[in-house]
């Protein structure tokens, strides 16, 4: 999600200086890239044609779905139901921290910061035909604060109220002048206020969403597939924000069970497009008669995303984990460049930050702006913060896995676990034991020699593979150890950092604070990030904030990849040029089409 400041620059009308008139965007560092008056994003084809269908199969290895509803707690949704749903405002992808028009013709933010104000489009319409009004704004944001997931009302916890101006007129009220709230409310999804009327709305299950996006829901078989016609009625499709965009007449979800059957049915045609996250598969599976003549292309797609840390995340719930010594050592027996060599085919890059791949991230020494950030709270900090930015241990020469266990077993003595009567073993004799929580996927075989290795230690690991809805619900409850978990990338951090790593998410269940992280530090840094005034001012808080998340060690750092991994048939047509700023499967369902028979 883009985020934004109170200080908002704006193209179109002077609206942050209270002018009557609205803007057609915002931007939180710089004039947008698209002036008013433009046609398309410069990375769609405008002429793409549309029709024909794209059949996929089902994301995050979510083996069946039972409600239509993606906002609620409970459940399982469906793939795809972003088809369906529109917010005020959408973003590009080869820009950061930019806002246009989408439901929303314009904008307007009070001269005080503490409002933004937006007028509906009248051309903007719900799937069942009834115009997209105030009210129905109003509605869906209400519902997402009292009934929605826990992180939506985290999200909006700054935003006092949102208040009817008339039919197509809403206005979001703020608590305080925070400067990225214009663009959060901006992203607020909505749907009629008619969808599933009597139903309390974290009850909503199988019933269709009214709603304003290009596609609805045309068939679906639980727990084996789902199809999404594109609306012929669709009203924004001349829109600048959605030319050329969405395309294929027909989007299917067919649902595998495992990565193997997923791959096969691949390969025999039963879908068309794979983005492939196993190294292994990748160098070994994608090939054959197929991929020989051309029928199936191989390419790796570029891009410049930041990268979010992926890892072994620690329950800091769990006894075991409480003390920052024994967090070290366990990071120690994690032997990244066995793996790499012998399992990735050398295709991935060792995860260092929270935010890799971009400026966000620490390295070296604190800047005098981010001692600056660090000095008032210097009594809540591991002196070590003061120094270089810590870089994940190797095994590389002259280091070995062996000198890392080593360095390991002395932290562990240290925080009073020591090796006697066959385990690891606390001063009241208890052994040192964990489970790390797993999805059927190729994780396994890195678990198993990360499991090895801690073995080493006197530490006894026990593997649970759980299926998706199983891993959710755990996950949600926090009743978990140690599992793997990738966050994602952002660009812009903001307010949603709060329900990653802010101390009052830590004890609401169904947050993303997974690891339980309460610290007052962390919360002062969050604060800094989201009052930030300038581009530089959020660099300077991001860094200070990766160094103290570094030293804390809450995670074992896994790896990432600069390009997606993307095997698909020829059949297709996709932009010239990729956006900088993607992520694989949303791109191209898009912006790619079915290209015409010769």
């Amino acid at each position: 999600m883009h985020k934004f400041i109170s200080s908002l620059l704006l193209a179109g009308f002077l609206a942050h200086a209270g002018s009557a008139f609205g803007a057609y965007a915002f931007s939180r560092y710089d004039k947008p890239k698209y002036p008013q008056g433009f046609t398309h994003f410069s990375y769609v084809n405008p002429d793409a044609p549309k029709g024909g269908e794209l059949f996929l199969a089902n994301p995050d290895r979510r083996t069946s779905f039972d409600k239509f509803n993606p906002f609620s707690m409970k459940g399982v949704a469906a793939a795809g139901l972003d088809l369906m749903f529109e917010t005020l405002t959408t973003g590009a992808a080869d820009e950061i921290a930019s806002m246009y028009g989408l439901l929303a013709e314009d904008m307007t933010l009070a001269p005080d910061g503490l409002s933004m104000t937006f007028r509906l489009n009248p051309k903007a319409r719900f799937n069942n035909g009834d115009p997209v009004e105030a009210a129905d704004v109003k509605h869906s944001f209400d519902s997402l604060v009292t009934k929605g997931a826990p992180g939506f009302k985290s999200l909006y916890s700054d935003v006092k109220r949102a208040v009817v101006v008339d039919n197509r007129t809403i206005r979001f009220e703020f608590k305080n002048d925070n400067p990225e709230l214009p663009l959060i409310v901006g992203g607020v999804p909505v749907f009629s206020r008619k969808w599933a009327a009597g139903t309390s709305f974290d009850n909503i299950q199988l019933v269709e969403p009214i709603s304003s996006g290009p596609y609805r829901i045309d068939r679906y078989d639980v727990g084996r597939s789902i199809s999404y016609k594109r609306n012929p009625d669709y009203w924004g499709a001349d829109l600048p924000v959605r030319r050329g965009m969405f395309n294929f007449g027909r989007i299917n979800y067919r649902f595998y069970k495992d990565d193997v059957a997923r791959l096969e049915a691949f390969k025999s045609g039963e879908f068309d497009i794979v983005v492939e996250y196993s190294a292994k598969n990748w160098a070994r599976s994608y090939n054959g008669p197929k991929f020989r003549n051309g029928e199936i292309i191989k390419q790796e797609l570029k891009h410049s995303n930041a990268e979010g840390m992926q890892g072994f995340v620690m329950n800091l719930r769990r006894p075991q984990f409480t003390d920052p010594r024994v967090r070290k050592a366990l990071g120690l027996a994690f032997d990244f460049e066995w793996m790499k060599r012998q399992l990735f085919y050398n295709q991935y890059t060792r995860t260092k930050s929270f935010f890799n791949n971009s400026d966000l991230g620490a390295d070296g020494k604190p800047s005098p702006e981010e001692l600056a950030l660090l000095e008032p709270i210097r009594d809540k900090l591991d002196p070590a913060v003061f120094g270089e930015a810590p870089e994940p241990p190797t095994t590389d020469a002259p280091a070995s896995l062996r000198d890392n266990l080593r360095k390991a077993q002395a932290l562990l003595a240290e925080a009073g676990w020591t090796y006697r009567d066959g385990a690891l073993r606390n001063q009241k004799g208890e052994p040192f034991t964990f489970e790390i929580l797993e999805d059927p996927g190729p994780s396994g075989r890195i678990i198993a020699v990360y499991v090895r290795a801690l073995e080493k230690l006197g530490i006894q690991v026990r593997e649970r593979v759980a299926d998706f809805a199983l891993l959710q619900k755990r996950l949600e409850e926090f009743d978990f150890d140690m599992t793997v978990i990738r966050f994602p990338a952002v660009e812009s951090p903001g307010k949603d950092f709060y329900d990653i790593f802010g101390s009052e998410a830590a004890d609401v269940k169904g947050t993303s604070n997974y690891w339980g992280l309460k610290d007052p530090a962390v919360d002062y840094l969050l604060e800094k990030i989201v009052v930030a005034k300038s581009r530089k001012d959020l660099v300077n808080a991001t860094r200070a904030l990766d160094r103290v998340l570094l030293h804390k060690h809450i995670v074992v750092p896994q790896w990432y990849s600069t390009t997606h991994r993307v095997a698909y048939r020829t059949r297709f047509g996709m932009p010239e040029e990729p956006p900088p700023y993607y992520q694989a499967v949303p791109y191209i369902i898009s912006t790619w089409w079915v290209k015409a028979p010769k």
